[in-house]
């Protein structure tokens, strides 16, 4: 290596995997670099000198690679502007035997020689590859041990009902390492969990939480950086309703203990909105791949018998092929020679929905809704009636089958097929209460 380099140029590698006591006059990583330079002066004979780029990686764990200092170390490396790393122990370096193992064949690779002051030996021989080799795998069995030992004390203050950090969440504040309620973000969780239990939609849900300003906790991380909350969509919604810390209970792996913090919401409204969940999770009311529902499911008749159209499908290797309106007169030999014994659901439903959405914005129906909804919320102004129906259509699409299932039965009281077409029978009481639960939301 001398014969090669004059000079043997030495990059003095510390690193600490917490910041904790960083801020002293002098602290470990300090002594690191220190004692490492020391070595170096005192090889001064042997060519060495100590390269002027510190490689200092704060508050970074060994049990990674991904290290800033180390990232640029083995980049100059590969630059060929080092020949010799320097550190205080070798698991400043790494913690993990197969990361250092990639490392050291870095540094043969390009010429680079290892050494740990407090540890002597030479990477280049044998006998120091071994000795290497052992005290990484001890550091690496210390790291495991370690990680071990953490994960008990989690579980064991889980079991207690602590709280173990992580992201804060809506309706709390974290204060000397306890949950404590929040009571102006406390207000904004019942009123979610309220008004889904009331209307069992999530994107009505989302409209009210979004028409109150309601999005995901804003908070400030232990850097001292602000994380503005982001708008909730379904998944998180989803989330929350679905979190136990909001009935006072924390969980652990699967495990459900008492917690050492104040409930938000009361049992019997947490039972109620998991029991509505677990509907709209049904697999009926799911649309599941090749499959659709049927939404005009107990409103559609045959206008010539006057006998219910059920729904009806036909499958092949286990998927929907077919879906139709069924004449029940038809089907069970009721009513003979019936022109309409099947009619094909996905015709029905676009026109039907087509239909509503026309006779909804019509000037008679909603000269009579406003008249309804005025005669009780008086304070209630016509523009807000009319884009409220009008707000209906947009979000069609993104409702859950049974949502899709309650509001046209809100909206339609029945609808009577023949050749010529489908009679449309409006619930104007009903298209009332719609209106009030989005005025509500």
């Amino acid at each position: 290596m001398t014969a090669k380099h004059q000079k043997i140029r030495c990059a003095i590698y510390t690193r600490k995997s917490t910041e904790e006591g960083l801020d002293k006059d002098f602290n470990t990583m300090e002594n690191q670099r220190e004692s490492c330079s020391s070595y170096i002066t005192s090889q001064k004979a042997e060519g060495w000198i100590e390269l002027a780029d510190a490689y200092d990686d704060p508050g970074f764990s060994g049990g990674t690679m991904k290290r800033p200092a180390l990232t640029r170390l083995l980049q100059d490396i590969e630059n060929g502007k080092v020949d010799c790393v320097c550190v205080y122990k070798i698991d400043r370096l790494s913690r993990s035997l197969v990361d250092f193992t990639k490392m050291i064949d870095l540094f043969d690779k390009h010429g680079v020689t290892f050494i740990s002051i407090t540890q002597s030996f030479n990477t280049t021989t044998s006998m120091g590859r071994l000795t290497l080799n052992i005290l990484l795998s001890f550091a690496q069995f210390e790291r495991e041990i370690a990680a071990e030992r953490i994960q008990d004390k989690f579980a064991a203050s889980r079991r207690k009902g602590m709280w173990m950090g992580g992201h804060p969440i809506l309706g709390y504040d974290i204060q000397n390492r306890a949950l404590v309620i929040n009571q102006q973000e406390a207000d904004q969780v019942r009123f979610i969990f309220q008004r889904y239990s009331e209307c069992g939609s999530p994107t009505i849900t989302l409209k009210g939480m979004a028409d109150k300003g309601i999005t995901n906790k804003t908070w400030t991380n232990g850097s001292g950086k602000l994380r503005i909350g982001t708008p909730f969509n379904k998944s998180t919604l989803n989330r929350l309703l679905k979190n136990r810390v909001y009935i006072g209970e924390v969980v652990h792996k699967g495990n459900i203990y008492p917690g050492l913090h104040e409930a938000i919401i009361s049992q019997e409204l947490w039972d109620k909105v998991e029991q509505t969940i677990k509907l709209n999770n049904r697999p009926n009311s799911i649309i599941p791949k090749g499959q659709t529902p049927f939404p005009l499911r107990g409103l559609v008749h045959c206008k010539h018998c006057g006998m219910a159209m059920t729904p009806t499908q036909t499958k092949k290797n286990g998927q929907v092929q077919y879906r139709y309106y069924s004449c029940s007169g038809a089907r069970k030999g009721v009513t003979e020679n019936c022109p309409l014994p099947n009619v094909p659901a996905g015709d029905i439903e676009r026109l039907v929905l087509a239909q509503v959405q026309n006779l909804v914005n019509s000037p008679e129906v909603l000269a009579k809704t406003i008249f309804l909804v005025k005669a009780q919320e008086p304070a209630i102004p016509e523009h807000e009636i009319i884009g409220l129906l009008a707000s209906i259509s947009p979000v069609w699409d993104e409702l859950f089958p049974l949502e899709q299932n309650r509001l046209l039965k809100l909206l339609v009281k029945s609808i009577d097929l023949s050749e010529q077409g489908a009679d449309l029978f409006l619930n104007v009481e009903g298209i009332h209460t719609l209106v009030h639960e989005l005025e509500a939301a």
